[in-house]
């Protein structure tokens, strides 16, 4: 099963470092979250990527081109005509795609773009932001186990976001934005998608969180997968300084690995 990640966006909230780069090659202990996040995926065995690139896209693809050699021993040979010996490889065994799914393009409109990428399989879908410690293998059994069109990851923050209305059979019957009266199971990411959701992305205008996964909510095809455990989205310069000092700590909670 593929992992496709939502890398696209311009991070106007976290505007200190995203002037430099995208918001997913925001550093947390020196590598960017978007590697945290791929690590979590490939602990449980996942390791086909798809990266939803947009803004500032050669800074991801420059990244990846670099990750085996910044990542092993190498003994470069010059009086051999430049060859090049790799003496210990730690890189992951990741196969990473990277998609130009264009610079203003919504989130439902990067998922329509990377389709041919992904064919008829089912898929997971994340955001290139946020961090957790979500048991990715309970998550896939869940989904198998409803057979919904989509299993989305619910989260109780302590502040507000997106709400969903979850009935006892985990079904989510509404998926709107948050209001001051609403409860606070939130959207987390962290999603498993049936290709059919394809069918329900018209372009690039598309808003995954509003017309597609609306709908799926009110055909009784999105379930919620609830998480009790640890999750947080790097929003802004403050989300970062909190996750930077949890790695620095050695007690990051998203660190399965």
């Amino acid at each position: 099963m593929k992992v496709v990640i939502l890398a696209g966006g311009f991070g106007t909230r976290i505007s200190e470092e995203s002037h430099l780069k995208p918001k997913p090659m925001i550093e947390i202990g020196d590598m960017p979250i978007l590697w945290h996040i791929m690590k979590q995926y490939s602990h449980y065995g996942y390791n086909d990527f798809v990266i939803c690139c947009g803004y500032k896209q050669h800074v991801i693809k420059e990244f990846f081109a670099d990750y085996y050699m910044h990542t092993s021993d190498i003994t470069f040979d010059f009086s051999q005509g430049g060859e090049m010996t790799v003496h210990t490889n730690v890189a992951e065994p990741w196969r990473v795609t990277l998609v130009d799914t264009g610079l203003n393009t919504m989130t439902g409109g990067r998922v329509k773009r990377i389709r041919d990428y992904i064919g008829d399989e089912p898929f997971m879908l994340t955001y290139g932001d946020g961090v957790s410690n979500v048991d990715i293998a309970k998550l896939v059994e869940h989904h198998n186990s409803h057979k919904k069109m989509v299993t989305m990851t619910a989260y109780q923050p302590n502040n507000r976001f997106g709400v969903l209305e979850i009935d006892g059979e985990d079904n989510i019957n509404d998926f709107r934005e948050k209001t001051k009266n609403d409860g606070d199971w939130i959207n987390a990411g962290f999603m498993v998608l049936e290709p059919k959701i394809f069918d329900y992305i018209e372009g690039d205008s598309t808003v995954l969180e509003r017309t597609p996964l609306e709908s799926a909510a009110h055909e009784g095809q999105l379930c919620a997968y609830k998480h009790n455990g640890f999750w947080q989205c790097m929003d802004t310069l403050r989300d970062k300084q909190q996750l930077e000092a949890l790695w620095e700590s050695g007690k990051a909670p998203w660190k399965v690995w």
